[in-house]
């Protein structure tokens, strides 16, 4: 009799997370120095495995590479037929072997041997022809494949994928990796967007209603039409900021309109944001005080204004 679906599908969850768990608890004795030589290394970390650790090699090479740790993939078959020399004594090699008796991973890890190319191995099986050789035994730690079947890679792939992404982090956080790094290494899709900064998308000084806060209301009125932003920028006689007029500043007074000056009906000490800083910085500050435009300043002095509507034109939520 088959079993319930939600019930399979819940056994594998937790089958996989008690794994994650006691990897957790268990990181391999190698670890350390396996992170200390990726560190020293000068040239590339090379990736190889095959069939489900080769799929999970690439992920961590992608993974690698995108978080300032130069990484490849090379193919086992292909090495064998001259890819070899994509591998040299200045990479580190990671081979991933479940078993650590994949025999299509011989030539590679031959050549390490031969030409001293520092070898860390992931497998499951200590006592492995592939784990004696290498100069960093990374260990998964025992745990039951979650198929019912108990063959098919499953906790095992994601021990292996999990322990990749551990290397990943540790060496981003041994080389200080940061947010502005990330974002030269994603120009593109929805983290690209993320990584976008205030200076990219704000209307410059010269398109801004400035104006100093001790003129009549009458000119800061007329500089706004000019601009069409709906956003006065109030300065004083050294150009810092001291205060914001909106089209709805200017509507809830427009009865005493003839009798108040700018300062009266601005809002005093604004929220703002750097050129520096992120969108998705300048974006919470907009959503939290409600408004739909943020003055940029550098030096207490405003230098743009980025307007919601030009935030969501290009894409960035």
């Amino acid at each position: 009799m088959k079993k319930n679906i939600e019930e399979v599908g819940k056994f594998v969850i937790k089958t996989e997370a008690s794994a994650l768990l006691k990897l957790a608890y268990d990181l391999p004795k190698d670890f350390l120095g396996a992170i200390k030589a990726i560190l020293n290394t000068k040239g590339r970390v090379v990736v190889s495995g095959v069939g489900k650790s080769g799929h999970v090699g690439r992920k961590i090479a992608a993974t690698l590479a995108s978080t300032g740790t130069p990484a490849n993939f090379v193919h086992s078959t292909e090495a064998s037929h001259g890819d070899l020399g994509m591998i040299t004594p200045d990479d580190f090699c990671l081979l991933i072997s479940n078993s650590g008796e994949t025999s299509e991973l011989n030539d590679i890890l031959a050549h390490t041997r031969r030409f001293g190319i520092v070898t860390a191995v992931i497998s499951s099986t200590f006592n492995s022809t592939m784990m004696q050789a290498a100069d960093f035994k990374l260990l998964l730690t025992s745990a039951p494949e979650a198929c019912t079947i108990g063959m098919a890679p499953t906790t095992s792939t994601i021990l292996t994928m999990a322990l990749g992404d551990a290397i990943a982090v540790s060496l981003m956080e041994q080389r200080d990796f940061k947010p502005e790094d990330f974002k030269v290494l994603h120009p593109g899709g929805n983290l690209g967007l993320q990584m976008v900064t205030v200076s990219q998308l704000m209307r410059n000084k010269s398109e801004m209603a400035i104006v100093k806060d001790d003129l009549p209301i009458s000119d800061v009125v007329s500089c706004m039409t000019e601009t069409g932003f709906g956003v006065a920028v109030l300065v004083d006689e050294k150009g810092k900021l001291t205060g914001v007029i909106t089209d709805g500043d200017l509507r809830r007074n427009i009865n005493d309109i003839h009798v108040l000056s700018p300062r009266d009906i601005s809002t005093l000490s604004p929220i703002s944001v750097k050129p520096s800083d992120l969108v998705s910085v300048a974006l919470e500050k907009m959503e939290k005080s409600k408004v739909y435009a943020i003055i940029v300043v550098e030096e207490h002095q405003p230098v743009g204004l980025l307007r919601m509507h030009d935030i969501l034109r290009s894409g960035i939520k």
